[in-house]
């Protein structure tokens, strides 16, 4: 959990490095997508075959958390987007960000933040598995008619990067179980720390374009965050669920998996396409830990 809470130091402090001394950082960017399957791999490590039935129990809440996932995030991003007048790139990336799963931070903030930790654990995994179709498809559906997107090669990056390593971290997890613990207790700083580099990558491939996008592209992701964080809470609270729930949904759709918006980015399209996803992999863990240290100390 500490790891968690001090991430955003450790990304703003490689982020200025990198920024400074972009040369080292740029030589690492064919690292992106294995650095985020390993994150992945941990994920996967968490699981266990039994958490996919507590789908079952509560259809009608998951498919409310789903369907904020994938339906107001990446709406937003492209509404933020046009309405700011955002280049071609960074609208692409505020929609990659938008239309990819929650993030594998979220779990941990909602412990924190007294949520459901069942329910924020099965909203991650059901989206990240969704997200092998829904993160390209709903690309090429925003913004496919201002640029090329390979949807195709989109799905199978998303397969290898996403859906491959966290079903070889759940193989892992059952069947070594217990001689895997102390890993499991690790993978938390070591995924951090993935993406932290990452996030220096990415900055390293646009030092040179930061100083003109700055404050505009800043202003594009504090509202999509927020945005998603109230729309969650909002629609919890709409729907009757009490504000533990409520808090939970709203972590889960305001939190984002950044990292693949990064990888798919970096990839396929400009290299500023990947800033979005950068800076929000810091604010949303910002925005999470502040909203967990609030309502944690409310205990209702």
């Amino acid at each position: 959990m500490r790891a968690i809470l001090l991430f955003p130091l450790f990304a703003i402090g490689f982020a200025l490095l990198a920024w400074a001394l972009p040369a080292p950082f740029v030589a690492l960017k064919p690292a992106i997508p294995w650095l985020l399957a390993l994150v992945m791999f941990g994920m996967g490590m968490t699981l266990r075959a039994a958490d996919f039935g507590q789908a079952l129990a509560r259809p009608g809440l998951i498919g409310l958390g789903l369907g904020l996932q994938f339906l107001v995030m990446p709406l937003a991003a492209w509404g933020i987007g046009e309405a700011l007048g955002l280049p071609a790139a960074l609208l692409t990336g505020l929609v990659l960000v938008g239309a990819s799963p929650g993030g594998t931070a979220s779990n941990v903030i909602c412990y924190l933040a007294r949520g459901d930790v069942a329910l924020s654990i099965t909203l991650t995994t059901f989206s990240t598995l969704l997200a092998v179709v829904a993160t390209p498809l709903l690309t090429w559906l925003y913004v496919g008619q201002r640029i090329e997107v390979p949807a195709g090669a989109m799905l199978v990056s998303v397969a290898q990067i996403v859906l491959l390593p966290v079903a070889l971290g759940v193989a892992a997890n059952s069947l070594l179980g217990r001689r895997l613990a102390a890993l499991q207790q690790a993978f938390p700083a070591i995924s951090m720390a993935a993406i932290v580099l990452i996030i220096a990558i990415v900055v390293a491939l646009n030092a040179d374009r930061l100083p003109g996008l700055g404050a505009l592209l800043l202003l594009a992701v504090i509202l999509h965050n927020a945005m998603g964080l109230a729309a969650g809470y909002v629609a919890g609270r709409l729907f009757g669920f009490d504000r533990r729930i409520a808090r939970t949904l709203a972590i889960e759709v305001g939190m984002q998996n950044s990292g693949l918006a990064v990888a798919l980015a970096t990839k396929y399209f400009a290299p500023a396409a990947a800033l979005p996803g950068a800076l929000f992999s810091v604010l949303h863990n910002l925005s999470g830990a502040a909203l967990a240290a609030v309502w944690s100390r409310r205990g209702d």
